[in-house]
Parts: C-alpha cells; structure tokens; sequence
C-alpha cells in the first residue's frame, strides 16, 4: 500500500501507528521510504518482526544505500505497540539519518561520503506500508509461526504528516539550505536526544550487524561514525 503518491527528496516522514496484534508476521513497515530502482535502489525500513506471546515485540531497521543493505539493527521496544497509537519518524537530511519511535531515537545513521561510505541522497523515494508472512525467520529465527486463524492481520495509522521536496519538483529543493530540516537544530542530536539514543543502545538492543562477526569479520566502516 503507498501511503503517499508523491515522491520524495530528503525529507521528514512520520504516522502515528497502532499495530494490531499477530505473531511472527513480519511488518515491513510503519514507513519503508523506497527508490524502487532495484539494482541502486535507497531503502529506509521500519519493521516489526512479530513477538512470543508476552515477551516483547521487536522492531528492525535496515538503510539500504545504492544498492548496498543488509545493515540490520534490531531493538526490543519498551511498551506494547498493538495497545495504542504511537509515533514512528524517520528523518533524512544531508548530515544524517534519525529513526525515532515516540520522539525517542532508536537509530542514526551518518552521512560519511568523505569517507567513500555510500548515502542516500542522489534519488527520491516513495512511501509505503506492506504486511507480509516471514514465519521461516521473523520471530525468534522461524520458531514462532504464524496463526491463520487470527486473519485478516490489519494495521491502523493515523495523523500521517510527510514534509519533504516533492518530484517532480524545483530541481533544487532538495540541496536548499532553507529547508528547516536540514537547519542546525537537526544535523545532530541535542543532548537530550543523545541521552535516550543510548538508553535505547544500552537497554534495548538485541542485534546489531555491526557487532556481528560471523557476518562481518571487519567492523563496517559506517559503525565507526557514532552519532
């Protein structure tokens, strides 16, 4: 399902989103931000990968920048996102890449072009929202399994908001220094930010590609930016 039907420049997306309550069903995604050109495409993922009855849900992150992704990062969130309404924001300008859940932020991913680390920022893209089944590894690597008999599975969102450069558009929106988002205030976070970013890190994280040697013997060269 497109959830807009523009498409976008370096931008600021959010909804505020009740996930209905399934299991092992993977979400992908409260904002999955899409360049839909496969072989170079840019992807900024939200993604719940389903819970065990109880324990808590999980959301996943992944940045896919010119073709180049496989950087997942998993956090288990502190409270029950099929209660009640929360709010998911992904913000992209030149400087970084923020993910927030309910203004907190789970990720940050920093634009090190100088250092020849890959960056969206060339292409546009769509936002979507999918629901599809990954039983084989969503939830607790493929042991939980999806109950049919709980279809169909929904998701509700409401006060979507989407600020960012439309295309076609000006051809220089995207690279104006005018556009609130890319001003001081949002090139880095403020110190209240960087204090949740690591309660988050240090409380809630539970994978991380970076760490993960048996995938990655040498540590990513965009794990060494910080925030």
């Amino acid at each position: 399902m497109a959830l807009s039907n523009l498409s976008i420049a370096l931008s600021v997306v959010s909804a505020i989103f009740l996930r209905f309550r399934t299991t092992a069903l993977l979400e992908d995604y409260v904002q999955l931000m899409n360049s839909d050109t496969d072989t170079v495409r840019d992807e900024l993922d939200f993604e719940f990968l389903g819970n065990r009855s109880g324990q808590p849900y999980t959301v996943q992150t992944n940045i896919y920048a010119h073709g180049k992704g496989d950087r997942e990062q998993r956090v288990n969130l502190w409270f029950d996102p099929a209660a009640d309404f929360h709010t998911y924001t992904i913000m992209w300008n030149h400087h970084h890449i923020v993910f927030y859940v309910d203004e907190v932020p789970i990720r940050v991913y920093k634009n090190n072009e100088a250092r020849n680390i890959p960056y969206p920022k060339f292409q546009p893209m769509g936002v979507y929202s999918t629901l599809w089944e990954a039983d084989d590894w969503a939830t607790r690597g493929g042991l939980e399994k999806i109950d049919w008999s709980k279809a169909p599975f929904l998701a509700y969102y409401k006060d979507f908001d989407i600020e960012g450069c439309p295309v076609p558009g000006p051809a220089n929106c995207a690279s104006s220094p005018s556009n609130w988002w890319e001003g001081t205030a949002y090139q880095a976070l403020n110190a209240m930010e960087a204090r949740r970013y690591r309660w988050v890190r240090m409380n809630h994280m539970i994978y991380n590609y970076c760490t993960d040697k048996s995938r990655y013997p040498v540590t990513p060269p965009e794990c060494m930016a910080g925030i």
